[in-house]
């Protein structure tokens, strides 16, 4: 059985047992989460939502919270002694699918 859910603006197929990294989610390490914008449960027959499939949900727990690694912005224009560097560390959230109810 399989899901997909979204979250942070991206979508994400999902198995019981996924470990996935997704946008931050004001959750506690070790807390479970309810992601219940579930767009579609397939199986032996699939069920797609408009736009979400009624009183299904994706229940995962909250292995941890971190930063990406940091991605360099250099803007740089010649001959106008123009240069800006800057840096930048997305948040995430490793969660993994405990269940999914449909």
């Amino acid at each position: 059985m399989y899901a997909v859910v979204k979250t942070g603006g991206k979508q994400y197929r999902v198995q019981e047992g996924d470990v996935l990294f997704v946008e931050k989610l004001d959750a506690e390490v070790d807390s479970v989460v309810e992601l219940t914008e579930v767009l579609a449960v397939g199986g032996e027959t699939l069920k797609v939502g408009t736009p979400v499939v009624e009183g299904a949900k994706v229940v995962a727990k909250v292995l941890s919270q971190g930063k990406a690694k940091k991605v360099t912005v250099f803007k740089y224009k010649p001959k106008k002694d123009y240069r800006r560097k800057a840096g930048h560390r997305q948040p995430y959230t490793k969660i993994v699918v405990e269940k999914i109810e449909a």
